[in-house]
């Protein structure tokens, strides 16, 4: 699900501002977090850089330079654009806020909800339900009012997907990865969407 400028100004935030509420409600959630929660970054994967492995630190570079050479090449094919045109679009239109958006999801059912499901419920029944929720809850709400051969597919998509940053993250432990990753996917495939309906 994506935060449009819409949904910012209703909550009384101009549409300009949609970055900065972006990034002060993801610093807010980790100052909470750590200080009214008393979690430590480290117990929901947020570790130190330092400490990666030399394969964690190689996968990050390499998904940041394959994620943004693959994605504007295939949507500049399926949408018939020019490779700079749709560059531009991305980068220029609105990466950060998707970016942040996708990230912040990380951190809350990844890093906050599967850790704890797992921890209480173990492993498998921790990483389905929280995946479940991720899937089926509030985020992808508007799926819901969408007709039956558009819903399950895009139900099948965010819980396949989902469910593979899951794994990755109980595997590893790292949440930097992850969210990564999600932030890229996110703003990549919501900006091509984005551009594919202004186009038509």
């Amino acid at each position: 699900m994506v935060l449009s400028d819409a949904q910012v100004q209703w909550l009384g935030i101009p549409a300009g501002l949609t970055v900065p509420y972006l990034l002060l409600r993801l610093a807010l959630a980790l100052v909470l977090i750590r200080f009214l929660v008393g979690i430590k970054y480290t117990e929901i994967g947020f570790g130190s850089i330092r400490r990666w492995t030399t394969i964690e630190k190689s996968f990050l570079v390499q998904m940041v330079v394959v994620a943004n050479l693959v994605f504007p090449w295939a949507f500049s094919i399926a949408l018939d654009r020019s490779l700079v045109d749709i560059y531009l679009s991305v980068f220029t239109i609105g990466f950060p806020t998707y970016f942040i958006h996708g990230f912040t999801q990380e951190l809350v059912y990844r890093g906050l909800l599967q850790t704890e499901l797992t921890r209480r419920w173990g492993s498998v029944a921790g990483i389905l339900a929280a995946n479940t929720l991720y899937a089926f809850g509030p985020l992808h709400a508007n799926y819901y009012a969408w007709s039956a051969s558009v819903m399950v597919p895009m139900f099948g998509a965010v819980f396949a997907i989902g469910l593979l940053f899951a794994l990755h993250f109980h595997r590893s432990g790292n949440l930097w990865l992850v969210a990564v990753m999600h932030g890229i996917g996110q703003a990549h495939i919501m900006l091509s969407l984005t551009s594919a309906g202004s186009a038509q």
